[in-house]
């Protein structure tokens, strides 16, 4: 149209250096353009997308010691993740037998003795393993030492307090049921779920709060024993001490300063439930309160107090003793 051959592209170019004046092909570029990427990826196959990270421990990506190894998942660890990395730990916590999520070992990682025990105790118990870097476990295991191996272990699955009354009621000896009350060490819970276990108790209850959790720590010092006997959490512990004392437990508080005996619970043939403070603090108040009864294990004067741990030892002795 008149006046429209200025407009910049309204009129084409003829070609230089050809007698068609026709411009260059494209070379097939468009034609493979079109041709498209294939079918799209499976969520599960899209190292990116949340189905991806769901996978089950043995799909594709890991495998199992000894095999060909997979691509690693770019897993960003969570706030409840619990880790245990470095070859003597995790040689430990495997034999021990804590549970474990994902296990991980460096590419081109330096194979020593303890690290051959960890590939053939993975191998023997059909646990998989990850191919990570060294940046990827420093990520997973935020900096820490790993020595080209770690372990990702589950959450913790606490029990319920009134499931775990209920439980204790139905058996058909005598409950036995132990708190703890500001114990903040996970060895020592660890110990306390060992000896528990090893005394026939129904369970153990922690407070949510102020109080160690069932750790890779505590697992590991329990030696198995979390596995096996019921660890409940308490959004208030001193409600809990409330609860149980409603349903016919004795509450027996360990205290140094007390004139009873442990040994000399009123009540014993019944149930009961013993209450293990802090080494440190002891009781607190209010759950000295809700105490029906505070007893002591009578040691040396020079010694001033005995680990929280020992104490739930000695104390769950000495109720099943007194029981016969």
């Amino acid at each position: 149209m008149p006046g429209n051959s200025s407009r910049q592209g309204a009129v084409r170019k003829r070609g230089k250096g050809t007698g068609s004046g026709n411009t260059a092909g494209s070379g097939g570029r468009v034609r493979r353009g079109l041709e498209g990427k294939g079918p799209t990826p499976k969520a599960e196959d899209r190292p990116y997308h949340k189905a991806y990270r769901k996978r089950g421990p043995n799909e594709p990506g890991q495998t199992q010691a000894g095999q060909g190894r997979g691509k690693p998942r770019r897993d960003t660890p969570r706030a409840d993740d619990d880790w245990v990395f470095g070859r003597n730990p995790v040689l430990e916590a495997l034999q021990a037998g804590l549970p474990v999520k994902r296990a991980y070992v460096a590419d081109g990682v330096e194979r020593d003795d303890r690290l051959r025990d960890i590939l053939k105790y993975a191998a023997d118990h059909g646990i998989a393993l990850l191919a990570a870097t060294r940046a990827e476990l420093d990520k997973l295991t935020g900096g820490g030492v790993h020595q080209g191996v770690a372990l990702q272990l589950p959450p913790f699955e606490y029990a319920h307090p009134d499931d775990l009354l209920a439980e204790a009621l139905d058996a058909p000896d005598p409950a036995l049921v132990i708190a703890c009350d500001q114990v903040t060490d996970p060895r020592n819970l660890g110990a306390i779920i060992r000896s528990a276990a090893a005394f026939g108790a129904a369970g153990v209850i922690i407070p949510e709060r102020r109080s160690a959790q069932v750790t890779a720590a505590a697992w590991k010092t329990s030696a198995g024993a979390a596995a096996r006997i019921p660890v409940a959490r308490a959004t208030n512990l001193n409600r809990a001490l409330k609860q149980y004392a409603d349903a016919g437990f004795v509450v027996a508080g360990l205290a140094g300063e007390a004139d009873l005996d442990v040994s000399g619970i009123p009540g014993v043939d019944g149930p009961v439930l013993l209450v293990v403070g802090s080494e440190g603090e002891g009781l607190s108040r209010l759950v000295r309160d809700n105490c029906d009864v505070l007893v002591s294990i009578p040691i040396d004067s020079d010694v001033e107090s005995l680990n929280a741990s020992v104490a739930a030892s000695i104390a769950l002795y000495e109720v099943t003793r007194c029981r016969g």
